[in-house]
């Protein structure tokens, strides 16, 4: 076992090492100039678009399955996980407040990068007797007509999905509930299970109208907490601010070792945490955005923006806040407690806030990762198969919850690692179709119905382009 871990640590170096990091930043610097800055000089239009409709009450137009807030519920539900409270904490604990800041600006040029994924999503979906489908491996199948690529992506999604979305978030869950409130883990398994295989029986619609009430409801309970605390310690945050902007640049390390080792490891960790946050990059959500009932590709784009947006730097810069204004930060080498200890800290009583923070989030992770597995098994195998494939990841929950999964959560790592690779890949080579649905999109005025046949001749041009070439 010990040689299994040293083999599969050797690899998680190469596939989550500096060059993989630059990469992922990289795609999302790239896209931003391309665009000429667009999420930034459209960002109030964004948010008007997005956060300013969600409690519209027209109906969403277009080709879909479910509403727009809908598909961003169940991508923030994969989205919104262990890492904002875990990854934060670990973020800081190995490369100091300064990570935050590398996190952040890992999050801004990301917040481009979904946008990207979220359009080509959609603009290569698949309909099928009804149903909606899509996500890098159609993007990556029809649009760079590299069917062998999107392949290899569906694979890795696949397997990733019964690690890092199934069997390791259920046995957090397990673990946090045993340790705070002494439930029996093989109880808390069953009841996770149920109520897995309840919402995902009913397919993306199901999971959709769960999420879009389950979402709202962690994301409020966890950001009420944080900001009782924020606001009590109103007077510590301007030097919350002070560390992490000193701490990204500073070249001095803090426990006297060489010159720039903490700005190296305030990088290399708040890019990495930041990464794993917000899933920039990593093809997964756009699975859900592509399920979405919308006229445009683009319009789906800006909900790729304020997926991010919400994600990092709202709920993980509270997270900061809480962790660096309380105080217990320094000296604390345990990242899954250390939430807990700043809010109780903050609190009496908040350290249930975050076990419920927990619970919720890992749940909400499981059921959009699920969808993210079905929809890579049914690329990849067929329908027949791929509709097997939720009897197979219920029964995983069960598992994961019982028993020890050191092993799998390494392994998870990796595999979610290498679904990255080809979305890169796709991403960069679909660049130009992207900003072409772009320009589409914002050469009409906010309120303007697209039909199909306003942007569908874009892609069946650059299909005509690359064929040539």
């Amino acid at each position: 076992m010990d040689l299994f871990y040293q083999i599969n640590q050797t690899i998680n170096n190469i596939i989550w090492g500096v060059p993989m990091l630059v990469l992922l930043v990289g795609c999302g610097l790239y896209l931003t100039i391309r665009t000429k800055f667009l999420a930034f000089r459209k960002f109030p239009f964004i948010l008007k678009q997005t956060a300013g409709s969600i409690f519209s009450k027209g109906e969403n137009k277009g080709e879909g399955e479910v509403t727009s807030f809908q598909a961003l519920s169940t991508a923030l539900a994969a989205t919104v996980g262990t890492g904002n409270i875990v990854g934060v904490a670990g973020a800081i604990i190995l490369g100091g407040p300064g990570a935050v800041f590398w996190m952040w600006l890992a999050a801004t040029f990301g917040m481009t990068t979904k946008m990207a994924e979220a359009t080509l999503a959609v603009a290569y979906r698949d309909y099928n007797h009804g149903n909606v489908r899509g996500g890098p491996m159609y993007y990556i199948s029809r649009g760079l007509q590299l069917p062998w690529l999107g392949k290899i992506f569906a694979f890795f999604g696949m397997l990733a999905c019964l690690g890092i979305g199934n069997t390791v978030q259920s046995n957090a869950i397990t673990n946090i509930l045993n340790a705070n409130f002494h439930v029996p883990k093989f109880a808390t398994a069953i009841v996770i299970t149920i109520i897995t295989f309840v919402v995902i029986i009913g397919g993306i619609k199901r999971i959709g109208a769960f999420t879009e009430k389950l979402v709202p409801l962690m994301a409020s309970l966890y950001i009420i907490g944080a900001l009782i605390i924020i606001i009590s310690r109103a007077s510590y945050v301007p030097a919350a601010f002070g560390m992490i902007f000193k701490g990204a640049f500073s070249t001095t390390a803090a426990a006297g070792g060489i010159g720039g080792y903490t700005l190296r490891m305030a990088m290399q960790n708040g890019v990495a945490r930041g990464v794993f946050t917000n899933e920039a990059g990593l093809g997964s959500s756009p699975i859900a955005h592509a399920a979405a009932t919308t006229d445009h590709p683009a319009r789906q784009g800006l909900w790729g923006v304020f997926e991010v947006f919400i994600d990092t730097i709202c709920i993980c810069t509270m997270t900061a806040l809480v962790i660096l204004t309380t105080g217990v930060w320094e000296g604390h080498g345990d990242a899954s407690s250390l939430v807990a200890f700043s809010f109780e800290e903050g609190f009496a009583g908040g350290k249930y806030i975050v076990t419920i923070g927990l619970v919720l989030f890992a749940l909400s992770t499981i059921l959009g990762w699920e969808y993210y597995g079905e929809s890579c098994a049914r690329f990849l195998l067929g329908d027949k198969v791929g509709n097997a494939y939720k009897f197979f990841f219920v029964p995983m929950v069960l598992v994961g919850g019982i028993i020890p999964l050191d092993a799998v959560w390494a392994v998870a790592d990796n595999l979610n690692g290498l679904m990255a690779i080809p979305n890169l890949i796709g991403l960069i080579g679909l660049s130009s179709i992207f900003i072409r649905l772009q320009r589409n999109y914002f050469t009409h005025e906010p309120e303007h119905h697209f039909e199909k046949e306003d942007w569908m001749p874009l892609l069946k041009k650059y299909a005509k382009e690359k064929s040539a070439s």
